[in-house]
């Protein structure tokens, strides 16, 4: 069937059938480098480049290339069935590669793969392929390359004459025809180029937290235990739910790392996140010094501040029951007895022994004096009249 192309809009993509022989210049090694070949509908506009290898980053990294060269952007690319653009291929829903999938998107593109086996729903690129293997790769035959840029440099220029030779059977050329149709058509292009991201599926942990390449993310605790979708780009790591972003952390290549957003995390652990021993000391001294230095004590001699972190907060909550000059006078005669913990508050709250007056004098000097209602004392044992 005769097929008529608009102006900018498709752009069909392939790779040569024939390869780019790079010579390391220390080993003499030679790798054989895939060409990536691209061909606007309407003029024949034709772009080819080598590539380090015919994996997802590098066709992408073509793609983004490519359209530099054209100068904007066409509404459709067609490519062939490969792995890279299309993950599941189908004759009515083809599933298409997640990262091609984004490039599409930040470029405002359609991705319409080629039938399976059906090489003639982009012939386009099937002859420009076959004029790039004659005309840019044939001429370089007998030269030595030693590195994807000098390759890369001398396919430009035979590109270059390519797309000036004039057509046999109608006027202008590929470069005047792109001219004339296409260039005005292109969409521009966006002021960021497109960043190469891959994306992963992973289920979230008990901890709200999702494991991608050996480190961790937070996302939101309710979303334990389902199954999320992980874009990773260079910088950044986001983490989409049902089709919707729900966390972005910026990524870190440490194995191990946790990065947690405190806004993820339920209450009770975003609270218990948020006490430190300086808040804590803090919070003890709004009521009083006394208090303040009790705190302090508390967290002084536990091996881990954190171990005293329990006795703080009971504390705290004796500060709701009582007033604060209760509890100052409490915390000022636990810490006359050396009893640094919320129990010996609590029971001199709860027995009133704040209110009592401290022996003072020669009694008091060189003996610690316990009060409490068990304690009868001197007065009990004293006969009376004497």
């Amino acid at each position: 069937m005769r097929q008529h192309h608009r102006a900018g809009e498709k752009v069909f993509v392939d790779f040569a059938g024939q390869t780019q022989a790079i010579v390391c210049p220390h080993t003499g090694e030679v790798t054989q480098a895939p060409v990536f070949c691209a061909c606007l509908g309407a003029s024949n506009y034709t772009y080819a480049e080598v590539l380090p290898a015919a994996d997802l980053p590098s066709f992408l990294s073509a793609h983004v290339r490519m359209l530099k060269f054209f100068g904007g952007s066409p509404r459709v690319v067609v490519p062939d069935n490969l792995k890279d653009a299309v993950r599941l291929a189908s004759f009515y829903e083809p599933d298409i590669n997640p990262s091609y999938l984004d490039l599409a998107r930040h470029y405002d593109l359609v991705v319409l793969p080629a039938r399976v086996r059906k090489p003639r729903d982009k012939a386009k690129v099937e002859s420009a392929v076959l004029e790039v293997e004659r005309q840019v790769m044939a001429p370089l035959r007998n030269r030595t390359f030693f590195s994807l840029a000098e390759a890369n440099a001398a396919f430009a220029e035979q590109l270059a004459r390519l797309n000036a030779r004039p057509f046999q059977k109608m006027n202008g050329s590929r470069r005047s025809l792109f001219e004339e149709l296409d260039r005005p058509a292109l969409a521009p292009l966006p002021a960021r180029s497109y960043e190469f991201a891959s994306w992963k599926r992973a289920r979230v942990s008990i901890d709200y937290h999702v494991q991608v390449e050996h480190a961790f993310y937070s996302v939101p605790y309710l979303l334990a235990g389902r199954e999320v979708e992980v874009r990773l780009s260079q910088g950044v790591v986001e983490i989409f739910h049902g089709g919707k972003r729900v966390a972005s952390h910026a990524r870190t290549y440490l194995r191990g790392r946790y990065q947690t957003d405190p806004s993820h995390m339920p209450a009770s652990h975003r609270r218990h996140l948020e006490w430190t021993p300086s808040r804590l000391i803090s919070w003890g001294e709004t009521v009083g010094p006394q208090t303040g230095a009790l705190v302090a004590g508390i967290l002084e001699r536990r091996p881990h501040p954190e171990q005293g972190y329990r006795s703080c907060l009971g504390i705290m909550r004796l500060a709701k029951e009582h007033t604060p000059e209760r509890l100052e006078a409490a915390a000022g005669r636990a810490m006359s007895a050396s009893a640094y913990s919320w129990k010996s508050v609590k029971s001199i709250l709860s027995h009133g022994l704040d209110r009592a007056t401290a022996p003072a004098g020669k009694e008091a000097q060189g003996a610690l004096v316990v009060l409490h209602e068990h304690v009868r004392g001197p007065e009990y044992y004293r006969e009376e009249g004497l």
